[in-house]
């Protein structure tokens, strides 16, 4: 997987990048929605997200995308590296929207995503990155697997159905 910190944002990405984030969640990801879902139903979140990159918005923008293009040169693995809005923060990035197409996982392109964007984050002179993750799912494992450590959890804060409260896990990773 060849990894590209603001490629050009065309509507060829935009729907790849779409259909992987439907694809995802379809397969059980925990990236802002619960299964199922379609293209059209994350496109007004994914417009959002990705107006603040500077691969669609430019180099005023305030955040950054990191895509992972597979062999096909598809996009196969992405996240947003997100700015946290405060001059007194400048120095780390959140990780947003973490995921990798369900026909590559288990191939070690997540392991490669996050360690893509670490070297990403310090070509931006960033020593830190901070993420949240969904309780329950195990990734909080994988996480740790690569360096970050938890630093806060909220119990039962992400309400995924009625009656399965989920903690929202705070990670960090120094630099």
């Amino acid at each position: 997987m060849r990894f590209v910190l603001d490629p050009e944002m065309t509507p060829e990405l935009f729907e790849e990048l779409l259909s992987c984030w439907a694809e995802v969640t379809n397969a059980g990801g925990a990236v802002g929605f619960v299964p199922p879902v379609t293209p059209d139903d994350v496109r007004p979140t994914a417009d959002k997200a990705f107006a603040r990159t500077r691969a669609a918005a430019g180099p005023g923008a305030s955040d950054n995308l990191l895509v992972g293009f597979g062999d096909d040169g598809a996009a196969g693995a992405w996240l947003i590296l997100g700015d946290n809005g405060s001059g007194l923060r400048a120095h780390w990035r959140w990780l947003l929207r973490v995921m990798v197409h369900p026909k590559h996982q288990g191939k070690g392109y997540g392991r490669a995503l996050l360690l893509a964007a670490d070297d990403a984050a310090r070509s931006l002179g960033l020593e830190a990155l901070q993420l949240t993750c969904r309780g329950g799912t195990g990734v909080d494992r994988f996480y740790a697997s690569v360096g970050y450590r938890e630093v806060g959890r909220v119990p039962r804060s992400i309400r995924v159905a009625p009656g399965d409260d989920r903690d929202e896990i705070y990670m960090l990773k120094w630099l």
